[in-house]
C-alpha cells in the first residue's frame, strides 16, 4: 500500500461537521473570558477557545472536555500567552487573526490571501477529529487547518508530514515549548530529538546503530508521513509501525511528546465514574535513556517501584533546586594550577552517552562534556571522574602523614616523638570530626533525594501504577471480615472476597510467600500492573506491610471457568467465545504489553468469568516477567504449573519461552471440549499425565486420518456428552484442531498465541 492510498482511506473517514461556526460576514471573533465564545464539535467532546495558562494568561487552544481534566490537544500561541481583552477573529483577505487586548497581532494563519467572492463564504469549524478547520464554498476548500501544525500532540488521522513536528511542553503546567521535538530527520526516519540553548542529540531510535536497517526503518522513502488511527495502530513511511496495548478498540486517543521526552499513546478509558487517560504503548520503558533528563553532570537511575531519580556526580551540586534539567555544577573551582593534586573516582555502572574526544586503550572513552549520564546494572563499564582532592571527603591520613615527614625534618628523637604524638592527636581529631562532616552530609543528601523523588512532577505523572491504591493490612482484614469468605485457593496463595470503602466488592489474594522483599514485590507489582486488556483481570491495588504481601483485584461474579465448567451450564457460543477471548488475553502477554510476559499457569481455575461470561485471565505471573531477548528459560530455576497443564519442556529441562502457555492453553481447550480434566488425574502423579498425553497424541491422528471421511461419528466421540449435539460443526472442527495444534510435542511444531487468534477469528469473518 503506498502512502497516498493509505492516507486517503483515513481522510474519507473524517467527517466535516461542527456545532458552531464563524462567519465573517457578521464579523465574528472569539474573545478571551467568554466561554459561551467557544466551538464546540457536533459530538460535544471537543472544544475551541481561550485556554487559561496562568494568571490572566491564555492561549488559543482546543481541548478534549470527556476527560476527568480537560485535555488540550493544540495550541496556537503557546510561547506567546494573551491577557484579557484579546480576541481571534477571520480577517477580509481570509486568515485567522489573533490579536492581543492592545491590537498587535499575536498569531496568524500563514495562508495566501482570497478573492472577495471566496472570503464571503469562509468558516472556521471544529471537527469531530479535534481538527479545526478553516474553510469555504460548503467544506471545499481547505484554507487552514490546525492537524497541519501540531503541538505537542498528535490525534487519529492527523497526519505528521515533513514539514510538521510535535514538540514537548516545558513542564508539568507550562505550556510553552519544550526540549524534545519529534519530526523525520535528513535521512527521512522518524525521530526523537533533544535540542537545548547549549547541545542538540538524537535518541530515538537508538542512536548507537548508524545503519537505521540496524533500528528496523527505512530510509528509502520521500514521503515523510505518519499516522495514527483510532484503533491504535501508527504507521510511518519508514516502516515503523505499533499496535496499542489495547488495539483494536476504537477509543479516543492520543500520541503525545510528554515533558519528560518519552513519546506515548494514551487510551481515554473509563474508570469508575470518570474517564482517564491510560499509556498503551510508550518509546521507552526505560527513562533514562532520554537524552537531557537530568541534565549535565548528573546520573539518571531507574526502577520500577520509585521510577526515574536524579543525583548528582561526586562534588557536584543542583544548579536549580526546582529543575533537574538544568542539571549540576562543580562545588570545586578549577584551577591552572599543576601542583594542585587531583584523584579519579571510581563509579560503578555509569555511562554517558558519546562526546567522546577519541578512544585508547582497553575501551577507555574521554569525556569533554558529561551530559545524558545514567546508572545501570546492565552496564558493565564503570566511569572514572577526575576531581580536586581539596573538595573529596575521604580518608587522607596516609597522605598527610608523609607530606609531614618529608616538610618537618625532626632534630631530636625527643623533637620527633613530641611531633608525631601531636601529629596523632591532630590526626584523631580530623577523623572524628571528618565522620560527623560525613554522616551529615549523608543525611542531607538522603534528605534532599528524598525531597526530589518526590517533587519531580514528571517522575510522578509517569508512574503507570498511580492508579493502584496502597493498603494497610488493617484495611483488607477489615474488608474481608478478617478473611473469612475464601473463594479460592492455589499455589500461591488464598483468595477471599471483601468490600472495599467505596463498596466495590473485591477479590483479594493473599500470598503465601512472606520472604520477597518489599522493594521487589512492588517493582514486580509496578511491571504486572502495566497490563491492560479487557481479557486480563484488573488489579486495584496492593499491600506490603511487614511480612504480609496482598493483591486488590477485580471481583469477577461467575467465578472461575472450572467451577463453570463442572456445572454443565456452558452452551457451545459461550464455550467458544471463552475460547477466543482468553487467546486473546494470553497473546497480549506474549507479544503486545510494555513487558513480556509468562503465565506459567494457564488452568480453568485461573480463568474467571464475568456476569457476561467474558473471560479474563489471572494470577498472570508475579516474577514471571520476562525481558524479550530472553529465550534461553535460563531465569527459571523451578518448574512452574500445574501438572496436566503442564508443557513437556518443564519435564524434560527445555528452554522455556511463551510456547509452554500455548501447550497449557491447549489443554484447558480440549478439556472445554471434551470434559475431560487431566487435573483430575494427579493422584496418579506422572501416570496419568502420560496417560493423558497419550489420549492427546491418539485423538490427534484420530482427527488428522479420520475428519475428512468420519466427521459426524468421531466429534460424537469427543465432544462432551451435556452438549446433546447442540453446537455448531464448523466451529467444533476448528477448534478441535487449534487446540490439537498447540499441544504438539515439539514446541516448535505449536502456533503463537497470536496465530491462534487470527485462526480462530478467520472463522467468524468468514
Amino acid at each position: 500500500m503506498d502512502i497516498s492510498t493509505f492516507l486517503l482511506l483515513f481522510l474519507l473517514q473524517t467527517p466535516l461537521s461542527s456545532s458552531k461556526a464563524l462567519d465573517i460576514l457578521q464579523g465574528s471573533s472569539l474573545s478571551v473570558g467568554k466561554p459561551s465564545d467557544n466551538l464546540v464539535s457536533a459530538s460535544g467532546e471537543f472544544s475551541a477557545g481561550f485556554f487559561p495558562v496562568g494568571d490572566n494568561a491564555f492561549c488559543f487552544s482546543i481541548w478534549l472536555t470527556i476527560s476527568s481534566v480537560p485535555t488540550v490537544v493544540w495550541m496556537a500561541n503557546r510561547d506567546d500567552p494573551v491577557e484579557r481583552g484579546s480576541a481571534i477573529s477571520l480577517s477580509k483577505d481570509g486568515k485567522l487573526i489573533l490579536r492581543n487586548s492592545v491590537g498587535n497581532i499575536i498569531w496568524t494563519t500563514k495562508t495566501a490571501a482570497l478573492t472577495t467572492s471566496r472570503t464571503s463564504q469562509l468558516q472556521l469549524q471544529l471537527l469531530n477529529t479535534g481538527n479545526l478547520v478553516l474553510h469555504y464554498n460548503s467544506h471545499n476548500g481547505v484554507i487552514w487547518q490546525s492537524f497541519d501544525s501540531p503541538t505537542d500532540t498528535l490525534l487519529p488521522r492527523q497526519t505528521l508530514t515533513s514539514v510538521s513536528s510535535l514538540v514537548s511542553k516545558s513542564r508539568q503546567g507550562d505550556y510553552s515549548s519544550g526540549y524534545y521535538k519529534l519530526s523525520f530527520d535528513n535521512d527521512n526516519v522518524l525521530s526523537l530529538l533533544f535540542q537545548d540553548p547549549t547541545i542538540s542529540s538524537l535518541y530515538w531510535p537508538d542512536p548507537s546503530f548508524t545503519d537505521p536497517a540496524e533500528n528496523e526503518r527505512s530510509r528509502y522513502n520521500n514521503s515523510r508521513a505518519a499516522v495514527l488511527d483510532a484503533s491504535g495502530y501508527f504507521w510511518s513511511s519508514d516502516m515503523f509501525e505499533f499496535r496499542a496495548t489495547d488495539f483494536p478498540l476504537v477509543l479516543h486517543r492520543r500520541l503525545t511528546l510528554d515533558t519528560d521526552g518519552n513519546l506515548r499513546l494514551y487510551s481515554l478509558q473509563k474508570m469508575n465514574e470518570t474517564r482517564d487517560w491510560v499509556v498503551t504503548w510508550q518509546a521507552f520503558s526505560d527513562p533514562c535513556r532520554i537524552h537531557g533528563i537530568c541534565g549535565p553532570n548528573s546520573l539518571c537511575s531507574y526502577n520500577h517501584a520509585s521510577g526515574r531519580s536524579c543525583n548528582c556526580l561526586p562534588g557536584f551540586k543542583m544548579k536549580d533546586p526546582t529543575d533537574w534539567t538544568y542539571g549540576c555544577i562543580p562545588e570545586f573551582n578549577l584551577s591552572c594550577n599543576q601542583s594542585d593534586e587531583s584523584s579519579f573516582v571510581q563509579l560503578a555502572h555509569v555511562e554517558f552517552y558519546d562526546h567522546q574526544d577519541g578512544a585508547g586503550a582497553n575501551d577507555c572513552y574521554p569525556k569533554f562534556l558529561l551530559a545524558n549520564g545514567r546508572r545501570s546494572p546492565g552496564f558493565e563499564g564503570d566511569l572514572y571522574l577526575r576531581l580536586p582532592k581539596a573538595g573529596l571527603v575521604y580518608n587522607k591520613t596516609t597522605d598527610k602523614e608523609q607530606r609531614l615527614e618529608c616538610l618537618y625534618k625532626p632534630v631530636t628523637q625527643q623533637r620527633k616523638t613530641y611531633e608525631n604524638q601531636t601529629v596523632k592527636l591532630l590526626l584523631w581529631f580530623a577523623t572524628i570530626l571528618g565522620g560527623v562532616e560525613v554522616t551529615c552530609i549523608f543525611l542531607v543528601f538522603v534528605f534532599l533525594s528524598r525531597t526530589s523523588k518526590n517533587s519531580d512532577p514528571a517522575a510522578q505523572e509517569y508512574l503507570l501504577t498511580t492508579r493502584f491504591k496502597r493498603f494497610t493490612f488493617s484495611e483488607l482484614k477489615r474488608a474481608t471480615q478478617g478473611f473469612r469468605e475464601l473463594i479460592g485457593q492455589g499455589a500461591g496463595g488464598a483468595v477471599y472476597k471483601g468490600v472495599l470503602l467505596d463498596q466495590r466488592v473485591a477479590a483479594i489474594k493473599r500470598l503465601n510467600d512472606a520472604t520477597q522483599g518489599e522493594a521487589e514485590f512492588l517493582a514486580e507489582v509496578n511491571t504486572v500492573g502495566r497490563l491492560n486488556h479487557m481479557n486480563l483481570i484488573e488489579i486495584w491495588g496492593y499491600c506490603a506491610e511487614g511480612k504480609h504481601r496482598l493483591l486488590v483485584y477485580e471481583y469477577m461474579e461467575l467465578g472461575s471457568l472450572a467451577k463453570i465448567l463442572s456445572s454443565n451450564t456452558l452452551d457451545w457460543e459461550k464455550r467458544f467465545e471463552i475460547a477466543v477471548g482468553t487467546a486473546k488475553g494470553l497473546a497480549y502477554l506474549h507479544e503486545e504489553c510494555l513487558e513480556w510476559v509468562l503465565h506459567c499457569d494457564v488452568k480453568p481455575q485461573n480463568i474467571l468469568l464475568d456476569s457476561n461470561y467474558q473471560p479474563k485471565i489471572a494470577d498472570f505471573g508475579l516474577s514471571k516477567l520476562r525481558n524479550r531477548g530472553e529465550v534461553d528459560g535460563s531465569s527459571f530455576s523451578k518448574m512452574r504449573g500445574t501438572r496436566g497443564y503442564m508443557a513437556p519442556e518443564w519435564v524434560y529441562n527445555l528452554p522455556i519461552t511463551s510456547k509452554v502457555d500455548v501447550y497449557s492453553y491447549g489443554v484447558v481447550v480440549l478439556e472445554m471440549v471434551t470434559g475431560n480434566s487431566p487435573s483430575g488425574m494427579h493422584n496418579s502423579e506422572y501416570r496419568g499425565v502420560r496417560k493423558y498425553r497419550r489420549r492427546v497424541t491418539l485423538l490427534r491422528e484420530e482427527i488428522m486420518n479420520k475428519i475428512a471421511a468420519s466427521r459426524e461419528s468421531l466429534i460424537e466421540e469427543i465432544v462432551e456428552p451435556s452438549m446433546d449435539g447442540k453446537y455448531d460443526m464448523a466451529t467444533l472442527e476448528l477448534l478441535v484442531k487449534v487446540a490439537l495444534q498447540c499441544v504438539a510435542e515439539d514446541k516448535d511444531d505449536r502456533p503463537t498465541m497470536k496465530q491462534v487468534v487470527e485462526m480462530l477469528l478467520s472463522h467468524k469473518v468468514d
